[in-house]
């Protein structure tokens, strides 16, 4: 079960976290490709230590930086974003681990699934902006796209020898982050600090932002949708404050199926990279009898507006959603700058949603273009409601 791994995005939570795993498994995991944004010294630092044949640095300003810090180790160093796709379509990889952040990640994912790559998931934008050109070839090319999401690592979990039609829902949890007893009218003081404080899970800051607005569990719908080919309607979301249940599957037969494990990430990366295999981990293991209860609750998408926001993009499909992530991109960045407040993160995604035109066409050229002016839209919007 030897496999070669190509890591984009190595140096982010998800990649220095798949390196721990390659570490702790030697004999069955060989690091290939590392590739990182900006973060020079620590690619730098990774490639010492797993030696793969190749990097890519993608800002080219630190290309000279990583070609001498690496020389007379072997190791062919590559710059720009052009090169993210060629490594993730090159020969000698058995596994793209595809852990850019946001639509960044979108062109080397594809570029992977394309060449027929197996593709372990954690870009979950790639299926929100892309989902319908993005399956359309994995299907032609024989690609496997396995979720490294905890939520969609479960729901794999519990679908595995399910027969096909027996789902009568699937129910995504979500830990209601650090916000879900705040009162409506204190969000709109909330602090970029506060909100990054999440109660359960250590991530990067986008997708903590994301976990608080609930946008992040918003994009798990529209991932889970293409992922599972579930119907939006047969899609749910409850709150699940504890995180010890990840996601369940309700069948025909009115049982429910549940996976059920501590929050830890490293639990659906092993599980990805392993697939359909199990290995021996030494992570801790749940005690139901510590825990004592668990409790579910129904998410009020009039205090959390992206949810019921990034619902609305799945229904009108097209290039719509792919505007909402624009969009939802360009108005966190802002709010972690301080620039607009917790609550006009979701007006942001509103207004670039309701501003732009629909376009049904499943192309790269269609989600770059909306991408590009979403993020103009948002930008205007932005400045103009921060000037207030």
């Amino acid at each position: 079960m030897h496999k070669r791994l190509a890591i984009l995005g190595s140096t982010g939570s998800i990649g220095t976290q798949t390196l721990g795993i390659v570490a702790g498994y030697p004999d069955l995991f060989t690091v290939t490709v590392l590739t990182a944004g900006s973060n020079a010294a620590l690619l730098m630092e990774q490639a010492r230590l797993y030696r793969p044949q190749r990097v890519v640095i993608g800002d080219e300003a630190f290309y000279s930086v990583v070609r001498d810090g690496l020389a007379g180790l072997g190791i062919e160093v590559l710059a720009g974003r052009q090169a993210f796709e060629e490594v993730a379509s090159s020969d000698g990889i058995d596994t793209v681990v595809a852990a850019m952040v946001g639509f960044a990640g979108l062109r080397s994912t594809a570029a992977a699934v394309k060449a027929g790559r197996e593709v372990a998931l954690a870009n979950k934008e790639t299926l929100v902006v892309a989902g319908e050109m993005i399956t359309r070839t994995a299907a032609t090319t024989g690609s496997r796209i396995l979720p490294v999401d905890s939520e969609h690592s479960a729901i794999m979990q519990c679908l595995s020898s399910e027969p096909k039609g027996s789902v009568e829902k699937i129910i995504l949890t979500a830990s209601g982050g650090p916000f879900r007893s705040t009162p409506a009218d204190r969000l709109a003081k909330v602090t970029p600090l506060e909100a990054l404080r999440h109660p359960i899970w250590s991530m990067g800051s986008k997708i903590t932002i994301d976990s608080a607005t609930l946008m992040n569990k918003g994009l798990e719908v529209i991932e889970a949708h293409w992922l599972f080919e579930t119907a939006p309607d047969k899609i749910e979301v409850l709150l699940h404050p504890q995180s010890i249940i990840h996601s369940l599957v309700q069948f025909t037969d009115g049982s429910i199926k549940a996976q059920l494990s501590v929050p830890d990430m490293r639990l659906p990366i092993i599980y990805a990279l392993t697939y359909p295999e199990r290995v021996m981990t030494e992570l801790p293991r749940p005690s139901l009898a510590e825990i004592g209860t668990l409790t579910f609750e129904e998410p009020d998408t009039e205090r959390f507006r992206c949810l019921q926001l990034a619902r609305t993009a799945l229904k009108s499909g097209g290039n719509i959603p792919c505007a909402m992530n624009a969009a939802n991109e360009a108005a966190v960045a802002a709010f972690l700058r301080e620039k607009i407040g917790f609550n006009d993160i979701a007006g942001t995604v509103e207004h670039v949603m309701g501003n732009t035109v629909f376009n049904n066409e499943a192309s790269m050229d269609i989600y770059e273009e909306t991408d590009l002016r979403s993020r103009s839209l948002a930008t205007e919007y932005i400045n103009k409601i921060s000037r207030k």
